[in-house]
């Protein structure tokens, strides 16, 4: 695999784009077992990522809903401190 960019500096859709790459090029089956192993660490590493992601977000969500002002500017779903 060519040199990819920290999971932790992915945003939502950038993970699972290369997630959903990841999926395909498995399903393909035109890897060796050392690829596949490599593949499927690199895939639960970005499933994490999403996951928390989608909690930041529902946490938000929540936040907001319950009337209180939440500051967010572009970018700021990517900050694992943000809540």
């Amino acid at each position: 695999m060519a040199a990819l960019k920290s999971v932790q500096k992915l945003s939502f859709e950038e993970a699972m784009q290369e997630l959903q790459g990841i999926v395909e090029k498995m399903r393909a089956g035109d890897m060796t077992l050392e690829e596949s192993v490599q593949a499927y660490q690199r895939g639960k590493e970005l499933s994490d990522r999403c996951e928390a992601l989608l909690n930041q977000a529902t946490a938000v969500v929540q936040k907001l809903e319950e009337g209180k002002t939440v500051p967010l500017s572009a970018g700021d779903l990517r900050d694992e401190e943000l809540l």
